[in-house]
């Protein structure tokens, strides 16, 4: 065998080299478009993905619209039964609808037909917390906020992830409750995904970890799958949606490519066309950007000539770069005149330079002021002065890097106006209400101290017809009494005068337990003296058993006293009860059982006064407490006013309700010593 040349072993050389070479070529080609392909089916599926989370974003939101008109009109727990059912008829990925009142408390609410109970398995409440959090950040923002998912036991060993969305009802923008969703996330995927997508391809709700929620379908052979996962952002929670894809399957090397000559050729080919859409792509890129930035620079024209805020831009040695219309017209000058000019700066107060060249100095030396803005004073062109508001920001370039200043200037003209115009209105309103408070505390004395008077005098003129008879036979222990009586409510009007007087002051009253009967004893004289001049039956009721009560004495003497003087006013001669044929008044007094709504949950005790006079119109009904307005010829409209306000400043309420068959009851509540 003969020795091989060395020109012979060199062209070898060169043609293994250029045979390298190719292959070398032929192996990235191969490989770009290997990874090419795959990285446009990725992105494809991508794509998929974001396409199906903005689709099951949109249909919650159009839940959400469906949902609002449950209560376009006022329903009822009854009537809200039936559109309740035809939207969860409708949608299938909706678990179960609650109504529940600001507090959260359940009203009513409907399960889906498509499901066995879901909550069977396990109480609702264990689900309550979840639903309480959506609540409480859909009354936040005012809008609907979903729960972070849970899972949830279903029956025989199933289970199932819900997901709470909470939507505040609100009606003449007073809030009127929430409206509760449960969702199934095997439903959303089901229901809410599009089907022509999802064809062929494997969809779930995943963890952050990679677990899966809910699965709508999957694909079996892993190894030739391609996932994409997108963020399904929602008010409240955000899940993580998982798209699956199968890749293309191809048999071998040749499969890709079955002749490799015309695959480089096209190749090559497909790379010029390439490279010209490429060109034409990017030309019309940039017509279409030119175009956008021509748009851009409209709209932002037009934005600033409509701002009522000066904007001013400044370079870093402080030279102006623009001035927007409304800063021109705050200032009074021209944009030429304002444009390129340095420092001083022609708005500035002479008086003023020094302060607001050194306010300047630092600003340019890197030490720029509070974000939220300081006050300056400017001068317009005219001499005038007017104060304003300037926000600064530093203006970067698309670089990155600081050019200059941007200012924001509010001219505080008109609030400074508004300011002293709500000084000026607060020191009157104050000045009112000190002469309301006067006037306030000489109308309480003038109407809580006739009742005492008036009883003194009654039992003034009750012992002077005693004297006035035979000198014989005088009934000593009438008398004594009489004057014991006179003692006492003498004693009762010093009393009120000093109950009153702390009353108006706002100064706490003394407060000590007093027996509810205590209380009634004290006034049944005076009852008992009106009910037999106006020929009516008194009737008085303390339950045994009743707790005393934490209270000032005299106050609540006053509130019953008034308001059983005001039910004999109101059954009139000639308007007997309906069953006795009399004309009664009922006093009762008796522990309560069950705490008044908004109230705790400690003890209380009721007091109730009942007439049997003709009732009050819906006018009276309206405007019975309000101050001034009464219905009797020789009243002052301030007792009821009166009696709510110190029944409410002892922490109960005083109410009235329509009496069985006729009349009248109020009543009030008091705190358990």
């Amino acid at each position: 065998m003969r020795p091989r040349s060395p020109l012979r072993s060199r062209r070898w050389l060169l043609w293994g080299a250029l045979l390298l070479l190719v292959t070398l070529l032929l192996g990235v080609l191969v490989f770009l478009a290997r990874e090419y392909e795959e990285g446009r089916d990725q992105l494809a599926v991508e794509r998929d993905a974001a396409a199906v989370a903005s689709d099951i974003r949109s249909a919650l939101i159009r839940n959400v619209q469906t949902l609002q008109s449950l209560h376009s009109v006022v329903p009822t727990p009854d009537s809200w039964m039936a559109p309740a059912s035809e939207v969860l008829a409708r949608h299938r990925e909706m678990v179960r609808l609650e109504w529940r009142d600001n507090s959260t408390r359940l009203i009513t609410f409907r399960n889906t037909p498509y499901m066995a109970e879901p909550f069977g398995a396990m109480g609702r409440e264990a689900a309550l917390p979840d639903m309480r959090l959506a609540c409480e950040a859909a009354r936040r923002q005012s809008g609907p906020a979903f729960s972070a998912s849970y899972f949830w036991p279903l029956r025989e060993g199933m289970g199932m992830e819900f997901m709470e969305m909470c939507l505040p009802v609100v009606r003449s923008g007073v809030p009127n409750g929430f409206l509760v969703v449960t969702y199934s996330l095997p439903g959303i995927l089901n229901e809410l995904g599009n089907k022509d997508v999802l064809r062929g391809h494997g969809l779930a709700f995943t963890e952050a970890d990679g677990t899966r929620l809910a699965v709508h379908s999957a694909v079996q052979d892993n190894r030739r799958v391609l996932r994409a996962s997108t963020l399904l952002d929602l008010p409240g929670h955000t899940l993580m949606l998982q798209l699956e894809s199968p890749r293309v399957s191809r048999s071998g090397f040749y499969g890709l490519f079955p002749n490799l000559l015309t695959a480089v050729v096209g190749a090559l080919s497909l790379a010029l066309l390439a490279v010209m859409a490429m060109l034409g792509r990017d030309m019309r890129l940039r017509q279409r950007a030119e175009l956008e930035l021509a748009n851009a620079l409209a709209f932002r024209k037009a934005m600033e000539n409509s701002l009522v805020t000066g904007l001013r831009a400044r370079d870093l040695q402080g030279r102006i770069t623009y001035v927007n219309p409304a800063f021109c017209q705050m200032v009074g000058f021209a944009p030429e005149e304002l444009i390129g000019t340095g420092l001083p700066a022609p708005w500035w107060p002479p008086e003023l330079v020094d302060e607001y060249q050194q306010r300047q100095a630092v600003r340019l030396a890197g030490q720029t002021l509070p974000r939220e803005g300081y006050e300056s004073v400017f001068q317009r062109k005219d001499g005038t002065r007017f104060p304003v508001l300037i926000i600064e920001a530093p203006l970067i370039d698309a670089q990155g890097v600081q050019t200059g200043f941007m200012s924001a200037i509010v001219d505080m003209t008109e609030q400074r106006r508004v300011e002293e115009l709500n000084r000026t209105s607060q020191e009157r309103l104050q000045a009112t209400a000190r002469l309301a408070t006067v006037g306030e505390m000489a109308s309480l004395l003038s109407h809580e101290l006739n009742q005492p008077l008036a009883a003194i005098s009654s039992y003034a003129t009750g012992t002077l017809n005693l004297l006035d008879g035979p000198a014989t036979g005088l009934p000593q222990a009438d008398l004594q009494q009489a004057m014991r009586r006179i003692g006492e409510q003498a004693d009762r009007a010093g009393r009120v005068i000093r109950s009153v007087a702390d009353f108006v002051r706002r100064r706490e009253q003394v407060r000590e337990a007093v027996m509810p009967s205590a209380l009634v004893d004290a006034i049944q004289p005076l009852l008992v003296l009106q009910a037999k001049k106006q020929g009516i039956r008194l009737q008085i009721s303390v339950v045994p058993g009743c707790p005393p009560v934490l209270c000032d004495r005299t106050m609540v003497e006053q509130v019953l006293l008034n308001l059983a003087r005001n039910g004999m006013q109101a059954m009139p001669a000639g308007c007997p009860a309906p069953e006795s044929g009399l004309r009664l008044l009922t006093l009762r007094v008796a522990p309560l059982r069950q705490p008044p709504a908004g109230r705790s949950a400690k003890r209380w005790v009721e007091f109730g006064v009942t007439d049997h006079g003709e009732g009050l119109s819906e006018d009276v009904r309206a405007r019975l407490f309000t101050p001034f307005f009464t219905t009797k010829a020789e009243g002052m409209g301030l007792g009821l006013s009166l009696c709510r306000t110190v029944i409410e400043q002892h922490g109960g309420a005083l109410v009235f309700e329509a009496a069985q068959p006729r009349g009248t009851v109020f009543r009030f509540t008091l705190p358990a010593a």
